[in-house]
């Protein structure tokens, strides 16, 4: 009897064929709103193999249910909306798409830093608004990148590309990661430093960190405080990093000039204080958003679901 995997969301790159072609039996979830709890039990109960979201909440409820599940390939490099660690007591191997991603979520971490310091929101509505009347020697002042100093959080797969890019204008790196990053120092010059250096001495920071029990509120108040006026943060990681109440709360006095958002604390409800801020850009969590990681994304949770239910071991295991 084939094996049934159970996909949570309509994916990019026909990946449903693609697993059907291999012998599996494959049913997609196509509701208009993301699957709740109840719907993932009620459709997954009888899988082998689930593709998940990482909106989609796979705590010890739903894994109870998962009786004949194997795996669960988490369409996304995070997975801090599973308990692994409760996967792994019931035999369910995890795993997740690193690596695909991080060319596109680096690309768009430039685009936020560019947006903040140029301005561009401001600038572009204002053209719509029909409010241009000719150039000014003051309209719309940036700030540029060029001997910036630019604070990297998380010198990870992302980190170093960002790295890689942002070394094209000229900035100064610092990075804040468990261990060295060659590639970084090497190539780019960065330098290794404390979390509460990078904050105090960075014209621009930007957060790539995984969600952990260590990292929640990492950039806390005491780290945020110490930022300068003049700077900008960008979290293109997870909301739960940074302390974004109080983060809010500086943007409000102009403590610090500007930040750029693709995720936040309690998503996908976003502080409604946020909207009322000119001084910063939001996005809709669209960090690997091109047509092409999407679709690499969607193969390799594909080819980590084969592999594990033909009893041969995932590309990207992650417990």
């Amino acid at each position: 009897m084939a094996k049934k995997i159970f996909i949570t969301s309509k994916l990019p790159g026909k990946i449903d064929r693609y697993l059907r072609a291999k012998g599996f039996t494959v049913s997609v979830y196509n509701g208009k709103e993301p699957i709740t709890k109840n719907e993932l039990i009620k459709k997954a109960a009888k899988a082998n193999g689930v593709i998940s979201l990482l909106s989609d909440k796979i705590d010890r409820e739903v894994l109870s249910e998962l009786t004949n599940c194997k795996v669960i390939a988490n369409y996304a490099v995070g997975y801090n909306n599973i308990d692994v660690r409760y996967a792994k007591e019931k035999g369910i191997v995890v795993t997740n798409t690193p690596g695909v991603l991080s060319d596109a979520t680096a690309e768009l971490t430039i685009s936020l830093i560019l947006a903040c310091s140029r301005r561009l929101i401001d600038a572009e509505k204002f053209m719509r608004e029909g409010k241009f009347k000719g150039w000014m020697p003051d309209l719309f002042l940036g700030t540029e990148l060029k001997g910036k100093t630019v604070g990297i959080v998380g010198a990870g797969e992302i980190g170093t590309e960002v790295a890689r890019r942002i070394n094209a204008f000229k900035t100064k790196i610092l990075y804040f990661n468990r261990s060295k990053n060659s590639i970084v120092e090497d190539e780019f010059k960065g330098k290794k430093v404390s979390l509460n250096y990078l904050m105090k001495n960075s014209d621009i920071i930007t957060v790539h960190l995984p969600l952990t029990a260590d990292t929640y509120h990492i950039i806390d108040r005491e780290k945020l405080k110490l930022m300068k006026k003049s700077a900008i943060i960008v979290n293109v990681a997870r909301g739960e990093v940074i302390d974004e109440k109080y983060l809010i709360e500086l943007l409000k006095k102009k403590r610090i000039k500007a930040a750029g958002f693709d995720v936040y604390e309690n998503e996908p409800d976003i502080n409604p204080e946020l909207t009322k801020l000119k001084n910063v850009v939001l996005l809709p969590h669209i960090g690997s958003a091109t047509t092409e990681t999407r679709e690499a994304m969607a193969l390799l949770a594909a080819r980590n679901v084969e592999a594990a239910l033909k009893g041969k071991k995932p590309i990207t295991p992650v417990n």
